[in-house]
């Protein structure tokens, strides 16, 4: 959650700095364009505007409806581009669903990527060079693999030789982003690893991934046991809402299930067979909550 902070404060002091009109960025080659390239910032709304000349004009009501509650929940998870025309006027590139849909629900700004005058190298280095962190999680790694794509017009084969990476490898991270965007925040926030998410791509409703996301976090899955789910679920005409509901929990272990979750304050899962063989898994995400459960338990 530091790295969403830290990032959401450099998009608002770039966002500052774009809005000084005594520098005044236009060019690559201006005072400051550096700090603006391959970066993330917080525009006004206000100052987008639609491109006139975009070929898609009719947008579907209901899934522009659902984006906006995505958003309202979780936020923009991946910045639109836009192009600076003047100062503090800009003109959408991509991501007119995003946008359209930020406005519906009252959004003041909205993350971006904007676009200079002969900025192409400098962006394209930006991009390469931000790759190469390490504390980029999959989803980052993901969305700058398709920026590489979709800005500089590289084919995977070219993306491949310019990174330094596998093609395989960078196919792997593109797919992640069919994952609902519930799940991909899920990664960004570190509560699934990857191997998770190159599983639960491979499901394509994306209710059924959520239900597979849920049991992943509730149950403490692991990536072997995500794949053997993901197996299943492909290989019988059951979904996973319906196997779960068809090994349901033992009443014994049911009329306990809320006493573990009240006394511990975490939802813990209980799985069991039919015989009464079964786990208990109790979630934590914190070191310190960790320490927390461990002096409920053993009374430390």
């Amino acid at each position: 959650m530091a790295r969403a902070t830290k990032k959401q404060a450099l998009g608002r002091g770039l966002s500052a700095l774009l809005k000084d009109p005594d520098n005044d960025i236009q060019t690559a080659t201006d005072k400051n364009a550096d700090k603006v390239v391959g970066n993330i910032v917080e525009l006004d709304i206000d100052a987008i505007e639609v491109n006139p000349f975009q070929p898609r004009s009719n947008f579907n009501d209901e899934a522009l409806q659902e984006l906006a509650t995505s958003i309202r929940e979780l936020g923009v998870i991946q910045p639109i581009t836009v192009r600076k025309l003047e100062f503090n006027k800009y003109q959408l590139v991509s991501g007119e669903r995003r946008y359209r849909a930020s406005k519906l629900i009252g959004l003041e700004t909205i993350p971006a990527y904007i676009r200079i005058a002969n900025d192409q190298e400098s962006l394209e280095m930006a991009l390469v060079e931000n790759i190469q962190r390490q504390d980029l999680d999959p989803i980052e790694i993901a969305l700058s693999y398709q920026r590489l794509m979709d800005e500089i017009e590289l084919t995977q084969e070219k993306l491949s030789e310019r990174v330094g990476k596998k093609r395989s490898t960078i196919t792997n991270y593109l797919r992640l982003l069919r994952l609902d965007p519930i799940i991909q925040t899920g990664m960004r926030d570190g509560f699934l690893s990857m191997g998770h998410g190159r599983a639960l791509v491979n499901i394509e409703k994306k209710s059924d991934q959520i239900a597979l996301y849920e049991r992943i976090i509730g149950e403490n899955l692991s990536v072997r046991d995500t794949e053997r789910e993901v197996k299943a679920y492909h290989a019988g005409p059951e979904t996973i809402k319906d196997k779960k509901a068809k090994n349901s929990v033992p009443e014994f272990a049911k009329q306990n299930i809320d006493q573990f979750t009240d006394h511990l304050s975490v939802k813990v899962a209980i799985s069991a067979s039919d015989k009464g063989k079964g786990k208990i898994t109790i979630p934590f995400h914190s070191k310190e909550e960790f320490k927390r459960i461990k002096k409920l338990i053993l009374g430390e």
